[in-house]
């Protein structure tokens, strides 16, 4: 008789969660244990599950960096960790190799990629989408790593004109349609890649790039 695999799902994008419990439930080898929208959830689950798997896109949810998954890594000997994101840039990339997570895929992925990234991810065998070894190759092409942690998604921009004309956390949430952990979460990475503690630093480098008019900010 074949193990049964135990999985947790860590993400709050409802429609990403949907179909994924949708696609694991569909397969005899695997048991979704629970499912998690926020890192106390999360941390919740995994003191009461003993779960091989966690499948989870760090952008969505509450972590403070990417070191919270090289701490449930270490809480979790047992515990493999699948990265399904939307998007990564190579200093993410770096950041999670260095935390020994070797295991990520778009989701953008078919159903096939999927299950072969679960599969590679349990027997703890890397795994990395197409995209994401291109990603892979230019990274270690380039000496300068450095340049592109400094470089904002164009969602990431938004936001930061968003901070600029005084909105909240909560509110820019509303404005973009998207959750209060995922505005959050880009904050954080914001002020990570733009090397800033606060949001004036933060608008002071927006007008300096363009991203923002600084006439129509002083005004």
């Amino acid at each position: 008789m074949e193990k049964i695999n135990k999985i947790i799902i860590a993400d709050s994008q409802f429609l990403v969660v949907e179909a994924l419990k949708s696609l694991i439930v569909s397969d005899n080898n695997y048991a979704l244990v629970g499912i998690a929208s926020t890192k106390n959830d999360l941390l919740k689950l995994l003191q009461s599950s003993s779960a091989e798997l966690l499948i989870t896109d760090f952008a969505t949810v509450d972590f403070d960096g990417l070191d919270d998954l090289k701490t449930i890594k270490l809480k979790n000997p047992l515990l493999t960790i699948l990265i399904l994101t939307n998007t990564i840039s190579k200093q993410e990339f770096a950041d999670l190799n260095r935390v020994g997570i070797k295991n990520i895929i778009y989701k953008t992925s078919d159903k096939d990629e999927i299950f072969s990234a679960i599969e590679s991810t349990l027997k703890s065998r890397k795994y990395y989408s197409d995209e994401i070894l291109d990603l892979f190759l230019d990274l270690s092409d380039s000496k300068n790593s450095s340049e592109d942690s400094k470089t904002l998604t164009p969602s990431e921009i938004e936001i930061v004109k968003l901070i600029a004309d005084g909105l909240t956390t909560k509110e820019i949430a509303a404005r973009r349609n998207i959750s209060y952990h995922t505005v959050n979460t880009h904050r954080k990475n914001i002020f990570r890649k733009m090397e800033v503690s606060n949001a004036s630093e933060l608008i002071m480098i927006a007008i300096k790039a363009g991203w923002i008019d600084n006439i129509e900010y002083y005004i």
